[in-house]
């Protein structure tokens, strides 16, 4: 059975997320954009494991969970991301990890120890804890030995395990002795695996990747395919599978362009300066027009630890694939901006109701077959470059996403009007 999953994402507690996170919209959404495994999110936080248990009934003690008025073809795991902010050394470190918990049990009691130790679990729904990530780690493991933790976009500058501003130099600096239980790291939108290849400290560690989505249109951006032998998945064989590095089921990811991901090149928002880290070099680090500090970005970051050449492939480990979201290439093919206007979305529903899930459509939709019945020439054309990686994209930075331009000006220019309605 294919499963595709992406396990880091948010609730609408989490700060600065739509409101329209619900576990309904969650499980239509996850459907619509092909994934068949989605987190609940946000499992420390009161109100809304509230209504996990309110909505969620699990799939025979495997781990997993359905919503309970939908045609169970989405499953549910219990994950979160937490935020971990406390001092060690001279630095103030801030680091998100991804915790999964095996069922709904382990998640009570771990909340449950977590607001004994004082903890704010109420204010949001990734709730800052002060104490390092070994620590609570260990305090996890000990509520249940099944619970995991997985760094997560480890390479964000402000708030990740590798990051430039507040994060460490390996996973052994950040865990210790609790290291041996890190088997994954989330790349995160900025970073590809063959960036994280060219870290040989990094080699132990299986590389997942996931939306870390704050509204539904961007689940599934980034996710992780699978396939396994048949449709009774369990959260046990899912954690072996990471664990074992079993590539016969773990097949590949879906990646971000990592040029695209808000923090790939270094910069300072503030005065609109991107730069490339052969330039920030020459600028010693400060912005040219205020004299601040840059924000150094993963590329910079990445090229720092880094012990390999570029190109680098690291055997024995899953593929990935790189692509940009349907309603982005709707938007450009249409010479429109807005990826939430109503004549794309209107083109993008059609696409859904006709062909399949987003995911079906970027990845495997033969291209003659959406020619043959009415899709745009332009838009099949994108299609195509999309999936070739045929694109020109100016780098992300300090929280700027990056700019993909998959056709050109005269392209869009020359085109024909499109119709809002294809078929």
């Amino acid at each position: 059975m294919r499963i595709i999953a992406d396990i880091h994402n948010h609730s609408r507690f989490s700060r600065a997320c739509s409101p329209q996170l619900t576990i309904p919209n969650l499980d239509m959404w996850a459907k619509i954009k092909g994934v068949n495994l989605i987190t609940v999110a946000d499992f420390t936080h009161p109100v809304w494991i509230q209504e996990c248990e309110e909505n969620l009934v699990e799939d025979e003690n495997s781990g997993f969970y359905f919503y309970k008025d939908g045609d169970r073809t989405v499953r549910f795991i219990f994950t979160t991301e937490l935020s971990f902010i406390y001092k060690q050394g001279d630095k103030t470190r801030r680091i998100h990890d991804i915790i999964l918990a095996p069922n709904l049990g382990a998640v009570k009691k771990l909340n449950k120890e977590l607001d004994k130790r004082g903890f704010n679990l109420k204010s949001d729904g990734r709730p800052i804890l002060g104490m390092p990530d070994k620590d609570f780690l260990k305090l996890a493991k000990e509520i249940d030995e099944r619970i995991e933790l997985i760094p997560a976009h480890i390479w964000t500058p402000w708030f990740a395990l590798l990051g430039s501003k507040s994060g460490y130099d390996s996973v052994e600096e950040c865990f210790g002795e609790m290291s041996k239980y890190i088997f994954a790291l989330e790349t995160g939108l900025s970073s590809d695996p063959l960036m994280n290849y060219r870290v040989s400290g990094l080699d132990d560690y299986i590389f997942i990747s996931n939306s870390d989505s704050h509204s539904l249109k961007n689940i599934g951006r980034e996710c992780n395919v699978f396939e396994f032998d048949d449709d009774h998945i369990t959260y046990d064989e899912f954690i072996r599978v990471l664990k074992e590095k079993d590539i016969s089921k773990f097949l590949y990811t879906v990646e971000f362009f990592p040029e695209e991901g808000r923090y790939h090149w270094d910069g300072h928002r503030e005065c609109n300066i991107v730069l490339s880290p052969p330039e920030t070099l020459k600028q010693k680090g400060m912005c040219p027009k205020c004299k601040k500090p840059l924000t150094i970005g993963v590329d910079n970051r990445v090229e720092e630890l880094a012990d390999r050449d570029v190109g680098f492939v690291l055997p024995n480990r899953p593929g990935f694939k790189k692509i940009v979201e349907l309603d982005k290439v709707i938007a450009q093919s249409i010479g429109i901006k807005s990826r939430t206007s109503k004549k794309v979305l209107s083109i993008y529903n059609d696409l859904i109701k006709n062909f399949g899930s987003e995911l079906h459509i970027l990845l495997d939709q033969d291209f003659e077959s959406l020619l043959e019945n009415g899709v745009d020439e332009l838009l099949v054309e994108g299609l195509r470059r999309n999936r070739a990686g045929e694109l020109n994209i100016q780098p992300g930075y300090d929280g700027e996403y990056g700019h993909i331009d998959i056709f050109s000006e005269e392209e869009i220019k020359s085109r024909k009007p499109i119709q809002t309605s294809l078929f």
